[in-house]
């Protein structure tokens, strides 16, 4: 059976390996990414802050619940007004390009063409190229929204999605910090918390890095570093500071 992922029928030519891109403009995996590794670093530093000042565990546990909820509901809500600003700028863009493209049909193939030309098309071609995608509004908005404007039509990222992924994200990645305080004392739970909190950005970096194609060991101790920094400020400055200040 041939492989469904080479392309090639001729027996004189090479089979050519075919590349499956990702959807990386839809706003949910940027969102999941940011979401999961900032719910870590920020409930961690709340946490191990507030236990510095070495209050009862029932205190920790109170703000890293109010850390979760109130960051999930933050990271959520920022992520949607960014998408949802980002879609109707995009949108307006292609409402403006509709319009011009029912205007002006010849000035608009004209652009086509020099655009087809200025990437190395032979004018001939370019001009016949620029005509075919002229000759469907739909094809026609399609292609002038991709070689002006860099952007689909078709995936103009959702808004709801990119949210709703953020504020699962970030209330799983602020909650791996705070488990430990429902089931053991203060001492262990500020270690094991810490513990949890390593092996999670180590997770986070490898999934970042498998995600993004880069250097996995990398992104691992940048994420480790990113969470035990602001840790050891916020749990110092705890500790300096006290419950009784």
């Amino acid at each position: 059976m041939a492989d469904p992922h080479v392309v090639g029928t001729d027996p004189g030519i090479a089979p050519v390996q075919q590349h499956h891109h990702r959807d990386v403009h839809g706003g949910a995996a940027r969102a999941a990414v940011f979401g999961i590794s900032d719910g870590l670093v920020s409930n961690v530093g709340l946490i191990l802050g507030v236990a510095g000042a070495n209050p009862a565990p029932s205190v920790v546990r109170l703000a890293g619940v109010a850390g979760l909820i109130a960051g999930a509901v933050s990271m959520a809500a920022g992520e949607y007004n960014s998408m949802k600003v980002q879609q109707e700028l995009l949108e307006r863009e292609l409402d403006l390009e509709r319009r011009s493209l029912e205007r002006f049909p010849h000035v608009e193939t004209v652009e086509l063409t020099q655009i087809y030309q200025s990437r190395g098309v032979a004018a001939d071609q370019a001009r016949a190229l620029a005509e075919a995608m002229m000759s469907d509004p739909q094809r026609a908005l399609e292609a002038h929204a991709r070689e002006e404007l860099g952007i689909s039509p078709e995936h103009l990222g959702s808004p709801r999605a990119a949210a709703t992924s953020s504020f699962v994200a970030f209330s799983l990645g602020a909650l791996v910090p705070l488990m430990p305080w429902f089931f053991i004392g203060h001492g262990a739970a500020v270690l094991t918390s810490l513990a949890v909190a390593v092996v999670a950005a180590v997770i986070v970096g490898v999934a970042t890095g498998r995600f993004t194609g880069r250097s996995r060991f990398r992104t691992a101790v940048r994420q480790v570093l990113f969470t035990l920094i602001p840790a050891a400020i916020t749990y110092a400055i705890g500790s300096l500071i006290g419950v009784n200040v």
